[in-house]
C-alpha cells in the first residue's frame, strides 16, 4: 500500500512519488515482508495504526511550543551554545549550518531529570514528557526491528532491538524548530529561493523514528537523485534506515539521504521530533553472517559504535561516512 505525495515540481531536482505504507495492524507475516521491502528500496516509510497514544505525542510537542516560544535568553539558559545543543544553529563542527534551533537530549531518565531543570518552567512536567514518548517510540523501534528480523529469516529474532534496548544504549531525542520565515516582500529574493533548514545528510544510527507538526519541508533522496518531498502527518510516524543497520544488512538495506526545506515553515513555524535508535558505545557493528556468504562478500569493515560517531562529528553534514569503513 502507498500513498502519493501532493504534487511536486517535475524539474530536474523533485518529483512527486509514493511513499510506502506500512499499517502494523496486518497479519505479521505480511508486515514484516512490506517493512523489509520498504528498507530495500527507499530505507524510508511511514508507519500506521503504531499503537503510540496520541496524548504522548501532543503532550511532548506542547513542551517543545512552551520552549521555542521563549525569548531567546530564556532559550540560552537551556545550554552552552555547543554544535550539538541549543543555542546555535551550527550542525556539527566543521561548517554545516540550518535555518533552524535546536534541543538535543540522551533518551535516559536520568539525563533528561538533570536537563529539565534548565528547558522547562515545570522540569518534572517536561521530564514526564520526554520519557513517556522515549518509552512508547523505542517500544514502536523495537518492535519495527524485530519485525525486520523476521523479514528477513535471521535465526536470533531481537539481534537488532537488542541493541537499542540495552540500558547503556547511546540514543538520543532531538526536537527541531523551524521558525517562520517573516519576510514582507515577496517580490525578495529569499522568497523566490528554497532556503536548506537541515541540509542533506543520512543518519549515523540504527534507525530514526520521525514524526511533525503539519508544516512541510521534509524530504528524501531516490536513487535517481531526484528529491521527493513527504507530506507531513502528525499522528503518524516515518521511519529512517541510518548507516548502522545499512552495515548491519551488509549493504541490503539503504540508510536514505534526507533535508529539510525551510520555505515551507514560511508562513508557520515547523517542529519534528526524532528518537534516535542507537546502540551502546562499545557495541561492535558489522554485516551480520547470514548477509555474508563467498558470492556476497562484507562490505564493511567492523567498527564500534564510538568510532563510527566520532567519524560522523568530525565530518561535514552531507559526507559519505561509510566510505571510510568500506573493505
Amino acid at each position: 500500500m502507498v500513498v502519493l505525495s501532493p504534487a511536486a515540481t517535475r524539474t530536474k531536482k523533485t518529483r512527486a512519488v509514493g511513499i510506502p505504507v506500512v499499517d502494523l495492524s496486518l497479519d505479521r507475516s505480511i508486515v514484516s515482508q512490506l517493512i523489509v521491502k520498504a528498507c530495500e528500496e527507499y530505507g524510508f516509510f511511514k508507519v500506521i495504526n503504531h499503537g503510540v497514544p496520541r496524548e504522548i505525542i501532543s503532550r511532548l510537542e506542547g513542551e517543545g511550543v512552551n520552549f521555542f516560544d521563549k525569548p531567546a535568553g530564556d532559550k540560552q539558559l537551556a545550554g552552552p551554545a555547543t554544535p550539538f545543543g541549543y543555542g546555535s544553529k551550527n550542525i556539527g563542527p566543521n561548517g554545516d549550518k540550518g535555518e533552524l534551533e535546536f534541543l538535543i537530549l540522551n533518551a535516559n531518565p536520568f539525563s533528561i531529570a538533570e536537563r529539565s531543570k534548565t528547558i522547562s518552567n515545570d522540569p518534572e512536567n517536561f521530564s514526564c514528557a520526554a520519557n513517556e514518548y522515549i518509552e512508547a517510540v523505542r517500544e514502536l523501534a523495537s518492535e519495527i526491528l524485530d519485525l525486520v528480523a523476521e523479514g528477513l529469516w535471521v535465526p536470533d529474532k531481537y539481534v537488532f532491538s537488542r541493541l537499542i534496548r540495552d540500558v547503556q544504549s547511546d540514543s538520543v531525542l532531538r526536537i527541531n524548530h523551524y521558525p517562520p520565515v517573516n519576510n514582507k516582500d515577496p517580490s525578495s529574493k529569499a522568497c523566490k529561493e528554497d532556503q536548506i533548514g537541515f541540509g542533506e545528510h543520512s543518519d549515523p544510527q540504527i534507525l530514526t523514528i520521525f514524526r511533525s507538526n503539519d508544516v512541510a519541508g521534509l524530504e528524501i533522496s531516490l536513487h535517481d537523485g531526484f528529491w521527493v518531498p513527504v507530506p507531513p502527518d502528525p499522528s503518524q510516524f516515518y521511519v529512517i534506515i541510518g548507516d548502522a543497520m545499512r552495515v548491519l544488512t551488509n549493504g541490503r538495506f539503504l540508510s536514505v539521504r534526507h533535508r529539510v526545506l525551510a520555505n515551507s515553515s514560511r508562513v508557520h513555524s515547523r517542529m519534528s521530533i526524532m528518537y534516535f535508535g542507537a546502540p551502546t558505545l562499545n557495541a561492535t557493528i558489522s554485516p551480520l553472517p547470514e548477509f555474508v556468504s563467498p558470492q556476497n562478500p562484507g562490505l564493511y569493515k567492523p567498527f564500534t559504535w564510538s568510532e563510527y560517531k566520532k567519524s560522523a562529528y568530525s565530518s561535514r553534514l552531507g559526507d559519505c561516512r561509510l566510505n571510510l569503513f568500506k573493505q
